[in-house]
């Protein structure tokens, strides 16, 4: 009890100076002397809006704080009078929602944000959400997710900006400004939640809620950087992960919690469980029952209880027998009710009913629709795309043509799907419907029928060119929906083999919430496309790229693998003391072969050693030549003030205007640690006009070159290195410098 009320209190006091607001904080010391110990833990509890038949009631006796998944506008006008006009001290409620990628305008998941590598766009999305989601009384949303995230087994790496923490931290800190503005008391203003702390995206196998083995210096240089720099950038509120770290639930790790988030990092938001994960610590075996968990749970920090009924079903037994300091419960409480002042509830508390509705506001979708363009990944081309304005007839195939359900994507629970734009209804718009033939030949993704598959091939003879649409449904990826096997379902290989066939021109579109392993299937066409899951207008902006309206910019957020089994892959991986260098297929190793026959370095034997498309990867209607990094000198003294300016000419080389995306990466040749063969430092994207020139440059400082040890404190060590600009993460030819003392 001693320990955990000291352990509180020095969170306390070392918070005491960051800028918190006096007369606020005023405001919650009044009401704090005026709360009983069951009004406190009330603040704690939040509760689902499908337990209607009990909230109201409940709400009106102080026992629960905040509300999720209630997106009426008049009920929540009504729970909220239960709070304020009925409850005792009149505390308002919060109403929150997994506003993940759009509320009723969806935009692209996350996954496809990230791949637009434009995070003034992202923030766009954010804003727009926050704008249509608080005219139906939503003031926080679960978002972003900030989880690095290498396995594409995991289905929710649709919920991530994929596999690098700094694309990770520059998507986050954009869905946090869009989301939250300068000033989280505007009424469009939602508290962002940066999740899932920590570690999350590390799931072993793939496999969603697994066990996470993470050291300190993977920890401190991959997991944590984006959560703190979101910490920084004053998101209001954090979510513990599911998932053990070494162990510890992510719900009970007070190390992760108070010495790192609070301690550390300054941090005096609410800390919210994500849903039922303090109970579920019993599960995990390190709490005996709900007291054990609460116990665990509150001394650890953590300030909301999102549907795990252990804090008011066992904290005032705990207080009341004298195993928790009711210091620490009101540590807890005050950071709810600074959450709920900084949103402005306690002075506006109610939804304006007469505020025009901005759902589906032209604005917001041609927004969504240039989310979706941006974050269009062209991975192969013939020269079949673009097909102009008169292709002549275009069949279009495949089950993802006319999905409008499954364009949306996971977590996209006020998805309107009527209002979704298809990629069939978009083209038939652009081309005329006497010119596109449609024949989806599956029903859907995992059909393995293959009735419809002859009136594909019809409508592919009949037509000039076709255009496959193929992927998987939305309820395929996201939370809970880990694969093992990444290649597409059902029988849409076969579809993809059968229309191939005919000899037409054929491109194939993929719309999906993951990477899939589609070597195979995008061998066969002469162009390819890769779109994961658009929203609401993923038709029209594939309907403008594959028409050539809109040029593809869209750039890998992840590496993708040539089969399954390579996974995790990712691009910033060690060189180990036997670098990968096998190339040669399987068949060619002879019968009864030397055990050395292959060479003995890092590959598999199947697979080889290189994904089928690398990290950054992604192609245009135009080219670019990106020149050899220039440096403003040949090193730079730790402890510099000067940053390293790092500079390179991009040209657009082709014969039309398109965006590159300017990737700036660096290898520390010799660590005490081994250190990965590149890192993301930088990245900036450019738009050119044909033959035009620019010079983009970057900065890089000695910090960005420090990395931690064994003991997770961090490094920064002389030496030498390289770096390069490029377009991917494999391309460029990198030039030398030293970090120096």
């Amino acid at each position: 009890m001693a320990l955990a009320a000291a352990a509180f209190m020095g969170v306390a006091c070392c918070m005491a100076a960051t800028g918190r607001d006096a007369a606020t904080e005023a405001r919650i010391d009044s009401l704090m002397a005026r709360m009983t110990l069951q009004e406190k833990i009330g603040q704690l509890n939040q509760l689902n809006a499908a337990r209607f038949d009990t909230l109201g009631a409940a709400v009106a006796q102080g026992r629960v704080g905040s509300i999720i998944n209630e997106v009426d506008p008049e009920v929540v006008n009504s729970l909220q009078r239960k709070a304020v006009e009925e409850s005792r001290l009149g505390i308002p409620l919060i109403f929150a929602r997994d506003v993940i990628h759009g509320f009723n305008t969806v935009f692209p998941i996350p996954l496809g944000q990230a791949a637009t590598w434009n995070p003034q766009l992202v923030e766009e999305a954010a804003r727009i959400a926050a704008v249509e989601a608080t005219a139906s009384g939503i003031r926080w949303t679960f978002s972003p997710m900030m989880d690095v995230s290498r396995d594409a087994r995991w289905g929710r790496i649709a919920e991530s900006a994929g596999e690098d923490p700094l694309l990770n931290e520059r998507m986050g800190l954009a869905m946090i400004r869009g989301y939250q503005t300068d000033n989280l008391a505007d009424p469009t203003a939602m508290a962002a939640c940066a999740k899932h702390f920590a570690g999350y995206g590390f799931s072993e196998a793939g496999k969603d809620y697994n066990t996470t083995w993470l050291p300190l210096p993977l920890l401190e240089d991959v997991v944590l950087p984006p959560f703190e720099a979101a910490a920084g950038a004053g998101v209001a509120t954090f979510m513990t992960s599911f998932n053990d770290i070494n162990g510890v639930p992510s719900s009970g790790n007070s190390w992760l919690m108070r010495d790192v988030l609070r301690d550390r990092w300054r941090f005096d938001g609410v800390l919210v469980s994500d849903w039922n994960a303090i109970t579920e610590m019993i599960n995990h075996g390190v709490a005996a029952d709900k007291l054990h968990a609460t116990m665990l749970a509150a001394t650890a920090g953590v300030d909301i209880d999102m549907e795990g009924h252990a804090y008011p079903d066992a904290m005032e037994a705990l207080v009341r027998e004298g195993r928790l300091d009711e210091t620490v419960v009101d540590g807890l409480v005050r950071n709810v009710l600074r959450l709920k002042f900084r949103l402005g509830l306690f002075d506006n508390p109610y939804i304006d009913l007469s505020r025009p509705s901005p759902a589906y506001a032209p604005a917001h979708l041609a927004a969504a629709t240039r989310a979706a363009e941006e974050g269009t990944i062209l991975l192969k081309n013939g020269g079949m795309l673009p097909l102009g304005l008169k292709p002549g007839k275009v069949a279009v195939i495949g089950p993802m043509a006319d999905a409008p359900y499954d364009q949306g994507g996971t977590w996209a629970p006020d998805l309107q799907h009527e209002r979704s734009v298809t990629p069939l209804a978009a083209l038939r718009r652009l081309y005329g419907e006497e010119n596109v033939i449609h024949a989806p030949g599956l029903g859907y993704t995992r059909d393995k029928s293959l009735d419809g598959i002859q009136a594909a091939v019809k409508a592919a003879r009949e037509a000039d060119v076709a255009v496959c649409f193929v992927g998987e449904e939305a309820v395929m990826s996201g939370e809970a929906h880990s694969m093992a096997d990444l290649g597409l379902k059902g029988a849409q290989t076969a579809l993809l083999e059968a229309v191939c066939a005919t000899g037409k021109p054929v491109a194939v579109v993929f719309m999906a919430g993951r990477p899939l392993t589609a070597g195979k299937e995008i061998d066969m066409a002469d162009a390819v496309l890769y779109a994961f899951h658009g929203g609401t207008m993923a038709g029209e902006a594939l309907a403008n790229i594959i028409s050539g309206k809109a040029n593809p910019s869209g750039k890998l957020p992840v590496t993708m693998a040539r089969m399954t089994g390579q996974y995790p892959m990712y691009y910033a991986h060690k060189n180990t003391g036997r670098p990968p260098e096998w190339t040669v297929d399987l068949d060619s190793i002879p019968v009864e072969a030397l055990q050395t026959s292959t060479g003995c370095t890092s590959y598999y034997l199947d697979a080889g050693k290189d994904p089928l498309y690398p990290f950054g990867y992604g192609l245009s209607y135009t080219t670019f030549d990106i020149s050899a990094p220039r440096l403003s000198a040949s090193s730079i003294a730790i402890g510099s003030e000067t940053p390293l300016t790092v500079e390179c000419t991009v040209t657009n080389t082709g014969d039309r205007e398109g965006a590159e995306t300017v990737q700036l990466y660096v290898r520390d040749l010799v660590g005490s640690l081994a250190r990965p063969v590149k890192e993301l430092k930088d990245f900036r994207k450019v738009t050119l006009k044909p033959g035009e020139s620019k010079v983009v440059s970057f900065a890089l400082t000695p910090g960005q070159l420090s990395f931690h040890g064994l003991d997770g404190k961090p490094l920064i060590e002389a030496g030498d290195f390289q770096v390069w600009t490029a377009g991917n993460s494999v391309d460029g030819t990198p030039v030398s410098f030293s970090l120096t003392d």
